[in-house]
């Protein structure tokens, strides 16, 4: 026997259920927009990674100036979403709070 270790590969589904079953809280960064991210708890996946979040909100990490068809973001602001089912090509990382 060598004195090597062997490493385990982990699967992202994996992840994900572990998430789930802890109930914790996630942020999930999106694919094409860094201005904000989602926040809520995975109540739900499947094998594409769409996520079901529940008590979502939009957190705000970059300023966003207003326009004549939309008003000024601040960064730090909140906007709640409630439940929402986000297609896994959308997602870049999840990654929980504590």
């Amino acid at each position: 026997m060598s004195g090597r270790q062997q490493r385990v590969m982990v699967q992202p589904i994996n992840v994900i259920f572990k998430h789930l079953q802890a109930g914790q809280l996630v942020h999930i960064w999106l694919y094409d927009n860094t201005e904000f991210r989602l926040e809520g708890k995975i109540i739900g996946f499947d094998e594409f990674m769409n996520v079901v979040l529940d008590n979502a909100s939009e957190v705000w990490v970059k300023a966003k100036k207003g326009t004549p068809h939309r008003e000024a973001v601040e960064k730090g602001t909140r906007v709640p979403l409630g439940r929402l089912l986000l297609k896994g090509e959308n997602i870049t990382l999840i990654e929980a709070l504590k």
